[in-house]
């Protein structure tokens, strides 16, 4: 696939990943909100935590070597991450401020963003591993 557009898909996750980390010290009542009550860690704490991880994987996904061990990482965070967004799609009343349509179209953004880390982080060739026995 064009380099082109794997650089495309990496600065999309970087900055996804990158303005949302910076945003959770930012406004991070906003996503204290956005944890499931049935969380068991204390949201607050939660959100420093999730906000710096996101933070050093927008970096890290720049680096070749660590890029692919990133990618996987990224793709479970956001598979993690999921449930917050299901509970606000089914719970629209607690966010009055999101359209029901916007909480909805999050789910499909998130199956799209899975994509898109998941395309972007791989090598663009299968590389063929070769053991050292003979």
């Amino acid at each position: 696939m064009n380099t082109r557009w794997k650089i495309a898909g990496l600065l999309f996750v970087c900055a996804w990943f990158g303005i949302g980390g910076v945003m959770h010290f930012v406004q991070p009542q906003g996503f204290v909100r956005v944890v499931p009550p049935y969380v068991p860690l204390p949201a607050l704490e939660l959100v420093y935590v999730t906000g710096v991880f996101e933070v050093l994987a927008a970096v890290a996904i720049w680096v070749p070597a660590w890029r692919r061990a990133t990618g996987i990482a990224l793709f479970i965070f956001t598979i993690c991450v999921t449930p917050a967004n299901i509970y606000m799609s089914m719970n629209p009343q607690l966010f009055p401020n999101i359209s029901e349509t916007a909480l909805n179209v999050r789910l499909v953004i998130q199956v799209l963003l899975l994509a898109c880390i998941w395309w972007s982080t791989r090598d663009s060739q299968p590389q063929l591993r070769t053991s050292g026995a003979g």
